[in-house]
């Protein structure tokens, strides 16, 4: 423990605070907190969908401009993953265990409740479904990108701290080693140790619904969710304790293959052209509408209190989060070049989002609809975590199906608490790109007790809004990173210019082999005519 940072007392004070206060007066937090997340998506709205739209416009900018060649290390570095396990670090940390909660689940709520569109009607499925894969596509994969890229280029190309606040040094120099960087880092350790206590109670009321649903003899109740945030937290220490290489890996991979298994098996047995179709049309009016969504404010229209409830706050959230995914995709990341990183990081993931959601949004909807409506009631009276399992349930092979989908919610909560125990001890020992075990554990350790008294006396509803309300001082603090990285890479422009200069004399080396090969292959062609 003789690496920990003041960083680790701070956040650790503050997140017990917040736990007792979430505790002992749940309805105060819901209160206080709500009220100043309502005031900042009507105030602040616009800002956070100006400051998502310039992340993508600046991913964009960094993947066609001459940055794009710098490497995220050493020149001479090569990738430390392959293709296939990054691109499963990628899914696991980002959104893997919510594209399993919402894929059915937010299309349905669009089809009842579109933005503009007459509700249960063609339009509504359509836009339904456009707008959920605006919500989990190219926005928060940008935002997740830029935190990433600022600390693995800073991290792995000039040896600095693997920590936010290191990232922002060329703009601020060494007052980032003092308390200003201190109160960075710690936004970030608060927002993670939250976003994650969250994500592990309302995970835990899923795969409760999902046993209660399998199995009768199983209550969907508060001592069953208890107990299932104490079986996860065994699996996720047990894995934290074996490092990055083998736990995490292990279950990203993992987490991969049931995620493809389960969506390809319910495309094979649901209305597979349908899917197809809609996959077809969606990405094309996605594509088609996607400036018009990134700015539209609903100034002119009535539905803000719509784009409050869900684009305004899916960005603060994407921002919250970006802290905790970034930093596990710069670790992840050493050795890609920045314009490899930005595809990688953006378009794959944004493409098999727009699958899922295709497969089990539009099957949703599809199926829904034969049911006359059943599949929204179930969702509506029971709970957002029945729809999965609801649907599945309408399929052949409805109980190996729901068991898989159980298996993949469990896998994707314990490798999200996992990581979130590697980025939390990262950021609390300065940047060790390979935290003790012993900081992990005691991280691990606060996740879980944070989600099991706060689901107990139903506090979750608070701190999720308390990690919310962090997002708006962390906007700030992103668009100061995408200023410092670029004030560091224009530094690197005589690298630039020499790789130009290298790839020019290639090019040239290549013109003057072409010539001397054609100049022999006519001397060739007269000699065979005499």
């Amino acid at each position: 423990m003789k690496k920990l940072t003041p960083v680790f007392y701070i956040s650790f004070f503050i997140a017990l605070i917040f736990i007792v206060w979430g505790a002992f007066a749940p309805d105060n937090v819901d209160e206080v907190l709500g009220s100043i997340q309502s005031f900042i998506s009507k105030q602040f709205g616009w800002f956070y969908l100006l400051s998502a739209t310039a992340f993508v416009i600046f991913a964009i900018y960094l993947i066609f401009s001459p940055f794009g060649r710098i490497k995220l290390g050493k020149p001479d570095e090569k990738p430390e993953y392959g293709y296939f396990t990054w691109f499963a670090f990628l899914f696991t940390a980002g959104m893997g265990i919510g594209l399993v909660f919402w894929g059915v689940a937010e299309p349905l709520y669009h089809y009842y409740g579109p933005p503009s569109a007459e509700p249960q009607t063609n339009a509504a499925a359509a836009a339904a479904l456009q707008y959920s894969f605006f919500h989990w596509g190219i926005h928060p994969w940008a935002i997740y990108a830029i935190v990433a890229l600022s600390l693995a280029y800073f991290k792995f190309r000039h040896d600095a701290p693997g920590v936010v606040s290191a990232s922002l040094r060329p703009l601020f120099g060494n007052r980032m080693d003092g308390p200003y960087g201190t109160a960075v880092d710690v936004i970030v350790v608060f927002a993670t140790i939250f976003g994650v206590a969250t994500s592990l109670g309302f995970g835990a009321a899923q795969v409760t619904g999902g046993l209660s649903f399998t199995f009768d003899f199983i209550s969907n109740n508060i001592i069953t969710q208890l107990i299932i945030i104490a079986i996860i937290t065994v699996l996720y220490l047990f894995s934290a304790g074996t490092g990055l290489n083998r736990g995490i890996r292990i279950l990203s991979m993992t987490n991969i293959v049931l995620a493809i298994g389960l969506m390809l098996f319910l495309l094979a047995v649901g209305p597979t052209v349908y899917v197809f179709d809609v996959f077809t049309t969606t990405l094309g009016s996605y594509i088609q509408n996607l400036p018009s969504m990134s700015f539209n404010t609903a100034a002119f229209s009535g539905d803000r209190a719509w784009l409050e409830n869900w684009t305004i706050f899916y960005w603060a959230w994407w921002i919250a989060w970006s802290p905790f995914v970034g930093t596990f995709i710069a670790r992840v990341s050493r050795g890609r070049t920045i314009r490899e990183f930005m595809l990688g990081v953006i378009a794959v993931p944004t493409l098999f989002g727009a699958l899922w959601f295709s497969v089990f949004g539009g099957t949703g909807i599809s199926t829904n609809i034969s049911m006359g409506g059943g599949l929204y009631e179930v969702m509506s009276n029971q709970g957002d975590e029945f729809a999965l399992f609801t649907l599945l349930n309408e399929f052949p092979l409805s109980a190996f199906m729901v068991t898989l989908a159980i298996l993949l919610i469990v896998s994707f909560f314990v490798t999200s608490a996992d990581s979130a125990t590697f980025v939390l001890g990262m950021q609390t020992t300065n940047g060790s790109l390979n935290p003790p075990v012993s900081v992990k554990m005691v991280w691990g350790a606060i996740q879980s007790s944070s989600a099991a008294v706060l689901l107990y006396f139903g506090g979750l509803g608070g701190l999720e809004t308390a990690m919310i309300i962090a997002a708006l001082p962390f906007t700030f603090i992103m668009l100061l990173m995408v200023i410092s990285i670029l004030k560091s890479l224009r530094s690197e422009r005589s690298i630039i210019q020499s790789d130009k200069a290298v790839l020019q004399a290639e090019r040239n080396k290549l013109r003057e082999e072409k010539e001397r090969l054609k100049k022999e292959k006519e001397e060739l062609k007269k000699k065979v005519k005499k």
